[in-house]
C-alpha cells in the first residue's frame, strides 16, 4: 500500500509535468494535440522513472543496470502510456470534443493502474520474483 501511495505521489507530479508540457506544446507552440501528447507523455515518463528509481522502488535490490531499468521502463510504461494516451485522447478530445487537458487527465488516470503493475513486476523486479517467474514458466513447459 505504501508503494502504491508513493507511485501515485510521483505520478501526480508527473501529471503536472505532462500537462505543463502539453499546454506549452499545444497551447503555446500550436502543435497538433496528438504530437503534443506524445512528447508530453515522454517528458512525464522520464520524470517518473527518475523519481520511481530514487523514491518509489529505492528499497528494491538492483538486479539490472540503471540503463536497463530505464529502457524497460520506457519500453513498457512509456509505450503503454503513449499508446494509451493517444488512443484515449483520440476518443475523448477527437471524437467527443472534450478539452484536451481534461481528456488528458482522463487518459492518465486510466493508464495508471497498468503502469504500476508493469513497474512493480517487470521494471523494478526483485531477484526472488524473477526466479519465481522462471519456475512458473518451467512448470508450464513440462
Amino acid at each position: 500500500m505504501i508503494r502504491w501511495l508513493k507511485f501515485n505521489l510521483v505520478g501526480g507530479i508527473g501529471i503536472g509535468v505532462q500537462l505543463a508540457v502539453l499546454a506549452a506544446l499545444k497551447g503555446g507552440l500550436h502543435l497538433n494535440y496528438l504530437l503534443a501528447t506524445t512528447l508530453a507523455v515522454e517528458a512525464a515518463v522520464i520524470h517518473n522513472f527518475f523519481w520511481h528509481e530514487r523514491f518509489t522502488w529505492k528499497d528494491r535490490e538492483k538486479i539490472t543496470s540503471p540503463f536497463a531499468r530505464f529502457a524497460k521502463f520506457n519500453l513498457s510504461n512509456g509505450l503503454l502510456s503513449i499508446l494509451g494516451n493517444l488512443l484515449l485522447m483520440r476518443v475523448f478530445a477527437g471524437l467527443f470534443h472534450l478539452n484536451y487537458l481534461a481528456a488528458n487527465l482522463i487518459a492518465i488516470t486510466l493508464c495508471s493502474l497498468a503502469n504500476f503493475m508493469v513497474s512493480d513486476r517487470f521494471v523494478f523486479q526483485t531477484m526472488a520474483s524473477k526466479l519465481n517467474h522462471r519456475s512458473r514458466i518451467a512448470r508450464l513447459s513440462l
